[in-house]
């Protein structure tokens, strides 16, 4: 496998959020002093610098895409969330600012976009109707406060305050595999009307489950201490959550059914799933831990550690291939193939940890934002 450094830039703050845009072209890297770059994909060029936000932004994430472009949605739209306690929509091929919406005084530290899911009996890659039937919602947290906008940054619903400051986000996947059902059961009428995309929303206390579609209130997952992350296995199965008390806690809310892994090092907020829903990387420590989730999931089963000489800060599995970014507080940074008897494919030092992992949908670029502002783009076969 060839790996090498494909092009660098530095910010002028740590790096506190990145993404691909759908189309691969972009990266989008927003700095914690507030402005938000778009990179070429290609040579790293500056392609637009945002504003972004007042003070400090806090995370950002690009709309979904389809398969076609219809009039009615762009798919080069990007949301970004900021100390300023606004949400702001930017039209990623002019760099202008099409919305803004206030949500209060609270900083906006979560956003979480759903997608349009496929329609019973219509064609898969009707992307018109997809968008028309079932556009594509931004959900937004602002302290207690959790919002779903439309594209224009109109806001389609108010839930509910959360009982503590939310913590976390997480959209389930759509067309998630039906309990008890055989696996290539394609019924899309089906597959749409038992298994609707969820919404997680993390709190001091608990997760709530809402639908993403409805915004009716589901149901109520109690943990007794705070939650720092949240993360959908991509089949649908599985709701896990990095926890404060040195744990990792996981659910199956279609089959009422929680499980718990604790003993970690120290609070844990790194969370990646395989493509195949099989197997669950964690950091909480100085080794990255990887579960085996397949049947009746981890607890119980001892981990696969892949170690580290400082505490795991990053980690993130491909998209459709194999491979496990892992990267530690010393500036260490692995690639791993936890299937193989020898797992460790490349290691590279950086000269600060890294703060968040980024693969590009096709998986050949692989995104790395740091500590002190630098942005890698490390390219892979």
């Amino acid at each position: 496998m060839n790996f090498a450094k494909h092009w660098a830039a530095t910010l002028d703050d740590y790096a506190i959020d990145l993404a691909w845009s759908p189309d691969g072209s972009l990266l989008a890297v927003a700095s914690a002093a507030g402005g938000i770059t778009l990179f070429d994909a290609a040579t790293g060029a500056v392609k637009h610098a945002l504003p972004g936000h007042e003070n400090g932004s806090n995370c950002l994430a690009w709309a979904p895409s389809f398969n076609s472009q219809p009039s009615t949605f762009n798919s080069a739209l990007i949301a970004t969330g900021g100390q300023d306690g606004c949400v702001r929509f930017w039209d990623a091929a002019t760099g202008r600012q099409t919305a803004e919406v206030k949500l209060g005084h609270a900083w906006v530290e979560h956003l979480a976009w759903s997608v349009g899911r496929v329609i019973p009996n219509a064609p898969e890659a009707d992307a018109e109707r997809r968008v028309t039937d079932n556009p594509p919602y931004l959900f937004a947290a602002a302290g207690r406060k959790l919002f779903a906008l439309r594209p224009d940054g109109s806001i389609a619903h108010t839930f509910p305050d959360a009982p503590k400051t939310i913590s976390a986000l997480a959209v389930s996947p759509v067309g998630r595999v039906i309990p008890n059902a055989p696996e290539a059961d394609t019924n899309a009428e089906r597959r749409v009307k038992d298994n609707p995309p969820y919404l997680a929303s993390a709190y001091f206390g608990g997760v709530a489950l809402w639908h993403a579609e409805t915004f009716v209130a589901d149901r109520e997952l109690p943990y007794g201490n705070a939650i720092l992350a949240l993360t959908w296995s991509p089949d649908g199965r599985w709701l896990v959550a990095g926890c404060h008390d040195n744990a990792v806690h996981l659910w199956v809310p279609s089959e009422d059914m929680e499980l718990q892994m604790s003993g970690y090092e120290t609070k844990l907020q790194e969370l990646s799933f395989s493509r195949d829903s099989k197997w669950l990387a964690t950091g909480g420590g100085r080794d990255a831990c990887i579960w085996d989730c397949a049947g009746a999931g981890p607890e119980g089963r001892e981990p696969l550690l892949l170690p580290h000489e400082a505490r795991v800060c990053a980690v993130a599995f491909q998209n459709d291939h194999g491979l496990l970014a892992t990267a530690a507080a010393n500036g260490e940074f692995c690639l791993w193939s936890p299937t193989r008897k020898n797992p460790l494919v490349a290691e590279v030092k950086m000269p600060a940890a890294a703060t968040k992992f980024a693969w590009r949908a096709d998986d050949s670029l692989l995104a790395v934002g740091t500590e002190k502002g630098s942005v890698f783009v490390f390219k892979t076969d």
